[in-house]
């Protein structure tokens, strides 16, 4: 092997290793935690914005193919419905984009389209909230990928009494709050509330 290959290998294990070891940590996962792989699925999938399941609050953006008046936005409805023109009330709260694209273009299908092309785009998803020790508690908006170390500097950053090592977090849709690690692993997802606990001295 030639010498001037050598720190570029050395460099790729070193990145490999992180990674695993970055995979083991995850909040979810099934090491010492003891949480199941299938919060770590719910909670990596807040990477990426086609993966977050819609719930009340979230605005989408509708555009059927060719049909100007059937394309628009739209905000999924306390009962987890969006109302457009021709297809009435469908269920969205619980569908991924890609799904509720696949129910819309079924649904234009048998009233209106012979064959319906229909994206479907999220603007904005519900908020998050950070509470506890935060300088300026309170709900924010929501990105895709955000972890708690973001949330935490979106709301002023932490007190001087926090914690610097756990955070506790209440998923969306439960009543639980769980200790998570404060690290950039620990993805927080739409609606979830983020409290920093006071740390002890």
């Amino acid at each position: 092997m030639r010498l001037s290959r050598v720190p570029r290998l050395f460099g790729a294990l070193i990145a490999l290793a992180t990674l695993t070891a970055g995979c083991d940590s995850l909040p979810g996962s099934s090491g010492s935690s003891g949480r199941t792989p299938a919060l770590v699925d719910e909670v990596v999938a807040a990477t990426n914005a086609s993966s977050i399941r819609l719930e009340a609050g979230d605005k989408i953006r509708v555009t059927v193919f060719g049909e100007d008046k059937l394309s628009g936005e739209y905000q999924v409805d306390t009962a987890g419905l969006v109302a457009l023109p021709l297809a009435g009330s469908v269920k969205a709260a619980g569908l991924t984009a890609p799904e509720l694209e696949r129910s819309l273009e079924q649904k234009f299908k048998s009233t209106y389209l012979r064959n319906p092309r229909v994206t479907v785009e999220v603007m904005t998803f519900r908020p998050f909230y950070v509470l506890g020790e935060v300088q300026k508690p309170g709900e924010y908006p929501y990105r895709s990928g955000l972890n708690v170390l973001s949330a935490i500097a979106t709301a002023g950053g932490a007190t001087f009494r926090a914690s610097n090592s756990k955070v506790m977090i209440q998923r969306a849709g439960t009543t639980k709050l769980e200790e998570f690690p404060q690290s950039p692993s620990t993805l927080v997802m739409p609606g979830d509330l983020v409290r920093v606990p006071e740390r002890y001295f």
